[in-house]
């Protein structure tokens, strides 16, 4: 059964879902953009029912428990501290999976701090320094990145909640979220404050911002899942991830699967090949 918990990081609480028995090894499941912890509501059963202790939490500036003011707080620093202080409460090493901007903090926690993990899992975002070189060698990356721009725009969570978050919830839609799903991420993101917390992570990514070319190398055992329909992520940065491991890693690419696997059909490929993986290390 899942439950929803508190968990005490960062001088605030994140809210946090998490199934499985306590003394159970601990997998920690970090949520992309737009989405919450509901992201992961298949997954967490599924790993409980193997003996894991799963936990997923709404991160900073989701959890209104922890959303500060500023930009300055949502800086990937910070989020990587999360994520530190969260494996010490459950455990001190985890196995630690992200999709999208969760992802992203997944890979920087796994190139800073290969000693805090077991293993790694990353769906749809592609290893940091794979993803800024793709701009360089595939002309249609930047295109499909266009919207990160957009983001810097203060105005940017009004106009996505406007006329019942008409905008943002085509945007799900069109990616083959179901409208139940929609609905369930709007439940924390259809509040301003928590989409325009969510938002200042875009814009606390200072430089290169997702494209953190100077990320190292992981070392740690990884699997990364993409779809071959992400709208988001071409080929050549997916494929290219490779180049920036160094311990076993496993490319699985999901045929006609988007950017939000565990939305859109892919999920059930998602939990099989997570619950493999987490097997074999």
């Amino acid at each position: 059964m899942t439950q929803t918990i508190e968990l005490p990081i960062g001088g605030g609480v994140l809210t946090a879902d998490v199934a499985g028995d306590a003394a159970g090894r601990p997998v920690l499941f970090l949520h992309g953009f737009p989405q919450t912890r509901h992201t992961w509501r298949q997954q967490l059963p599924a790993l409980a029912e193997r003996g894991y202790r799963a936990i997923a939490p709404d991160q900073r500036g989701y959890s209104a428990g922890l959303r500060p003011a500023g930009i300055d707080p949502y800086h990937v620093d910070h989020l990587v501290g999360d994520v530190l202080e969260i494996a010490e409460l459950v455990g001190d090493r985890i196995d630690l999976v992200g999709h999208d901007w969760g992802g992203q903090v997944a890979w920087l926690t796994a190139a800073r701090h290969p000693d805090r993990l077991r293993s790694l899992t990353v769906l749809s975002r592609p290893h940091p320094a794979a993803f800024a070189a793709s701009f360089r060698s595939d002309p249609a990356q930047a295109d499909r990145s266009k919207h990160h721009r957009r983001f810097d725009d203060p105005a940017t969570a009004d106009l996505l909640l406007q006329d019942g978050a008409r905008r943002l919830r085509r945007t799900l839609s069109d990616s083959g979220v179901p409208p139940a799903d929609v609905d369930g991420y709007l439940d924390v993101l259809g509040e301003r404050s928590a989409l325009d917390a969510a938002l200042n992570w875009y814009r606390a990514a200072t430089g290169a911002g997702l494209r953190a070319a100077e990320t190292p190398s992981v070392s740690v055992p990884t699997l990364y899942l993409w779809g071959t329909d992400d709208a988001s992520v071409g080929r050549v940065a997916a494929e290219a991830t490779a180049d920036w491991t160094t311990g076993p890693y496993r490319f699985v690419e999901i045929d006609s699967g988007g950017h939000f696997l565990t939305d859109d059909g892919s999920c059930d490929i998602v939990t099989g090949e997570l619950l493999a993986h987490l097997a074999a290390t």
